[in-house]
């Protein structure tokens, strides 16, 4: 539920902080003290349409916070968008933020962190729903109607199986579809895929060739130049001058040299024995530059076979991959491919008869689901119709129209007939109203007004409050053209709705008022030439002056007005709470 509202510069509200409890919560002020601003400022917060517009004159931006509670009910749901998003910090408690600036630019934010609005209104959803005035109404979506209808059946098992069905028909469709078109494309897809299987597998590769083809086409293109290296390294080691001495005979002398002196000096010993480790390291080099000029070799020929080499590995990654790890890896997947086409007749055979097990099986469901939910429209239809007499709505009828789409795709049912069908079932809902009689059903759509929207609702809530999980409902005006006896009416349900939700209402009867749980006032106020809205939360004797000004003036009789009423209201909620 909503916990706390802090409100900047929005329209004319300057600075708001307001506090709120469970149960219903009524707004009462004169017309254009700032009330429905305050459901603006709420709707704002939730991913609501919100512009420039709604910045107090005189001010950059305008700012809306709420803290809401987590609802049990929907707890799960919203988490999960939460660490989706990785915006999750307190389970129990979010904090949704909107700053409007007046440049145009809109910014959200989810626990103090950036949010885009889209995501601020899957959140919202789950949290708040606003009946009244405006656009935002969840009964006018269409779409809502099933899911409505739904809760009402408490057909949860039945859709949850439904659906289950429904996803594996999907999954299974899909690989159908692939088969077939793979099929389709077998002829050329064979030929293709035999000869890249063939092309990689007669290359004969092996993971570690590439590197010593390189290494083995660089010693055949450089062969001379290594030749005449190496020459000069083993002349250098061997061969004397009159000038310049072997090296290997100056590390001869040097290492006679070294004896001689440790003969002397016994404690230099290791010097003669490092000299004589270093004479044997010129003979070992001596030995291993023979050898390796015995076997280099100029063979312009086996240059040609290894380039010719390389250049296939080359042409093969081009074509199949970066290495020649991932050329293999690609032959595998292509001989897989080969064996999934040569099977595939069989697989689709197998997966045909699934097809039509599960077609069965979808039917069936969908079948048993739709006429639940027929048994319960006309359920849904007569509760509301009482709660609407209830509501000065006498007269009023309203239908849950079911209906098939016609689909030469779709599921067969027993009467023949082919139907489209998704991941609801085969129905398509929608709620018709005729407000007056003699007037035929109507989409609700088309032809409700605002007021007899918020009734229409308030009907819906009552009737299906059990199984709503939406924590707070918002109601603007749902008093709009009834009098102060089905006013008394409306408050004995809202408070009622308000032992499963928390219920904020803008009311102008005092008779609805007077069921308040807790009551705000909302007035104007001219501070320095500038108006500005002051919301106050009400006590006994300050909501008895307030119920008094609603009933027509601060008069004495007024004030016993309104005590009586605020007592009628008293004892008739405690006689609700009480069973009676």
């Amino acid at each position: 539920m909503l916990t706390e509202l802090h409100i900047e510069n929005f329209a004319i509200i300057q600075k708001l902080d307001v506090d709120f409890a469970p149960g219903l919560i009524t707004f009462t002020g004169e017309t254009g003290a700032g009330k429905s601003i305050i459901l603006d400022a709420i709707m704002a917060v939730i991913g609501g349409r919100a512009d420039a517009t709604n910045i107090r004159s005189g001010a950059d931006r305008a700012l809306v916070e709420a803290t809401f509670e987590l609802p049990e009910g929907n707890r799960q749901v919203i988490t999960e968008i939460l660490e989706r998003e990785d915006l999750l910090d307190d389970p129990n408690y979010l904090t949704l933020g909107r700053e409007l600036r007046r440049e145009g630019r809109s910014t959200g934010r989810i626990n103090g962190r950036a949010a885009s609005i889209p995501l601020m209104r899957e959140v919202g959803s789950y949290l708040v729903d606003i009946h009244g005035q405006s656009e935002h109404l969840s009964l006018l979506n269409v779409r809502s109607h099933i899911g409505l209808l739904d809760r009402f059946a408490k057909d949860d098992a039945l859709l949850s199986d439904y659906r289950k069905t429904f996803h594996e028909l999907q999954t299974l469709r899909k690989e159908l579809t692939s088969l077939r078109q793979m099929e389709q494309d077998a002829m050329r897809r064979t030929d293709l895929l035999n000869f890249q299987v063939q092309e990689i597998e007669s290359a004969q590769l092996d993971a570690e060739e590439e590197e010593a083809l390189r290494q083995e086409r660089s010693r055949l293109a450089n062969a001379e130049n290594l030749s005449t290296l190496t020459h000069q390294a083993l002349t250098l080691l061997e061969e004397s001058t009159p000038e310049t001495p072997a090296l290997s005979d100056q590390v001869g002398q040097l290492e006679q040299a070294l004896i001689s002196l440790s003969k002397i000096d016994s404690s230099q010993a290791s010097l003669a024995s490092e000299a004589e480790t270093l004479a044997d390291g010129i003979a070992d080099l001596t030995r291993l530059l023979q050898s390796y000029l015995e076997k280099i070799e100029y063979n312009p020929h086996r240059l040609e076979q290894v380039e010719d080499r390389l250049a296939l590995i080359s042409n093969l990654k081009r074509k199949y991959g970066s290495s020649v790890d991932a050329i293999l890896a690609f032959a595998a997947e292509s001989r897989k491919q080969l064996e999934t086409i040569a099977h595939a007749s069989e697989r689709i055979e197998e997966l045909e008869q699934q097809e039509n097990s599960m077609l069965a099986s979808i039917t069936a469901q969908a079948q048993a689901l739709s006429a639940q939910r027929m048994q319960a429209a006309e359920a849904l239809g007569k509760a509301v119709e009482a709660e609407l007499g209830d509501l000065n709505m006498a007269g009023a009828r309203f239908s849950v129209d079911i209906r098939f789409k016609p689909d030469p795709g779709g599921l067969a049912l027993e009467n023949g007939q082919q139907v489209a069908f998704d991941e609801n079932g085969v129905d398509q809902v929608e709620f018709l109203i005729a407000p007056n009689p003699g007037e035929g059903l109507k989409p609700l759509v088309k032809i409700a007004s605002g007021g007899e929207t918020s009734r229409l609702m308030l009907a819906l809530k009552n009737v299906l409050a059990e199984a709503d999980v939406i924590p707070t409902l918002i109601f603007d005006e749902i008093d709009q053209g009834i009098g102060g006896r089905v006013g008394f009416t409306v408050g004995e349900k809202l408070w009622r709705l308000g032992r499963k939700h928390q219920v904020l209402c803008v009311t102008h009867l005092p008779q609805l008022a007077a069921f308040g749980d807790n009551h705000f006032r909302v007035q104007k106020q001219v501070i320095e030439g500038r108006t500005i809205t002051q919301v106050d939360a009400l006590d006994d004797h300050t909501r008895l002056d307030e119920l008094a000004l609603m009933l027509g003036g601060a008069s004495d009789a007024n004030r016993n007005a309104a005590q009586e009423t605020l007592t009628l209201a008293r004892r008739r909620a405690d006689a609700i709470a009480s069973g009676a």
